[in-house]
């Protein structure tokens, strides 16, 4: 019966750490994405395991006390375990597969100073066209450009402190251009998403254009959609 426990919670401990390792080993480039891609999946798999083998335990050897919580711990991350790579698959599916989202379709904000930073990157940072952009559009409806009041010049300002609080890295600036270009990194994986802003004048003030592009991957899982979303919000 004790084996089975102990089983049970290694089990536990090495789903959770093949799925830590995923995501910080791939940020710390010991491996490639695909690599840490593949341990999350596997990981998936060992929590499935570990949630059996711990349920089983539970029932067949009705522990107590100090036994029945570390059984309990070892359920608690077998589940989470399991748990994000399923929410991350899901995700995936749910969303087109696409690495590519501007809030201008017909004519997408280019990159300049970025393009160095992304000559060994698989994803190109030329845009599709209507390939990409038909399935964005009925995707993510929401995406869409800001109109501000404000003379081109201060909108610009506004852009520029709005990109620096999400905590962007900023690559270039040019206030003639009305271009912002900046590179997010994922939290877990390590991922870099370049972003381009354009600022242009309107009759009634100016217009800011958001591009988002993921160096890698053929979906970005709405990683780019919702990280446009997020800075319309704070602008």
């Amino acid at each position: 019966m004790g084996m089975l426990r102990g089983i049970a919670v290694v089990s536990a401990i090495l789903g959770i750490g093949m799925l830590a390792a995923a995501g910080m080993g791939t940020r710390a480039e010991f491996w490639d994405f695909r690599t840490g891609l593949s341990l999350m999946r596997n990981a998936a798999y060992i929590g499935i395991a570990a949630m059996a083998l711990t349920l089983i335990a539970l029932f067949v050897t009705r522990p107590r006390g100090g036994a029945l919580a570390l059984l309990l711990a070892s359920l608690f991350l077998a589940v989470i375990t399991f748990a994000v790579p399923r929410g991350f698959s899901r995700k995936a599916q749910s969303v087109p597969p696409i690495h590519d989202i501007s809030t201008d379709t017909v004519d997408p904000p280019e990159f300049v100073a970025v393009l160095p930073l992304r000559a060994d990157a698989p994803n190109s940072a030329v845009y599709a066209g209507d390939s990409i952009a038909t399935l964005q559009r009925a995707a993510y409806p929401e995406v869409q450009p800001v109109l501000l009041d404000d003379a081109p010049p201060e909108a610009f300002r506004r852009a520029l402190a709005a990109a620096e609080r999400m905590g962007w890295e900023i690559v270039a600036r040019d206030s003639v251009a009305g271009r912002i270009e900046a590179t997010a990194t994922t939290t877990w994986f390590g991922f870099k998403d370049d972003v381009v802003i354009r600022v242009r004048a309107t009759d009634a003030g100016a217009r800011i254009d958001v591009r988002s592009v993921s160096r890698v991957g053929r979906s970005d899982v709405g990683a780019n959609a919702a990280r446009i979303q997020a800075y319309t919000k704070v602008l």
